[in-house]
């Protein structure tokens, strides 16, 4: 159990750091983020309303009293990913460019899936 809860802890704060960070480089419209948008032909509005949404994420992950807040959260980032991948593929994106979003989908199932064996574990 106290394995469990370690490696939960640990991958959801390094996540939650992560997104924290890519948050508030929307906020801020860092440059490398309105490149991205201004080729995928998104408004520059939305790169500070997804930065807003990842800040509002990571805090929503961060605590275990509302789990169905924290459930949205994961699926906000799985929508957010996936509309990543989705948005390269219809601009024509190469290949390698595919792969972060579908890396990050990945890297985020870590943390849930600690998550739900750590709630499993802790009710039982």
């Amino acid at each position: 159990m106290k394995s469990i809860k370690t490696w939960y802890w640990v991958a959801t704060i390094i996540f939650a750091l992560f997104m924290l960070m890519d948050g508030y480089g929307g906020i801020t419209q860092q440059e490398a983020g309105k490149e991205v948008f201004k080729h995928l032909g998104y408004p520059m509005y939305l790169l500070q309303l997804c930065g807003v949404a990842k800040i509002f994420g990571a805090i929503a992950i961060l605590q275990n009293t509302f789990k169905t807040i924290k459930e949205w959260a994961y699926a906000g980032f799985s929508i957010n990913f996936l509309g990543a991948l989705a948005s390269r593929v219809m601009v024509g994106d190469e290949i390698i460019l595919l792969i972060p979003p579908v890396v990050a989908l990945a890297i985020m199932f870590i943390p849930y899936l600690l998550w739900k064996k750590y709630d499993t574990v802790k009710k039982s």
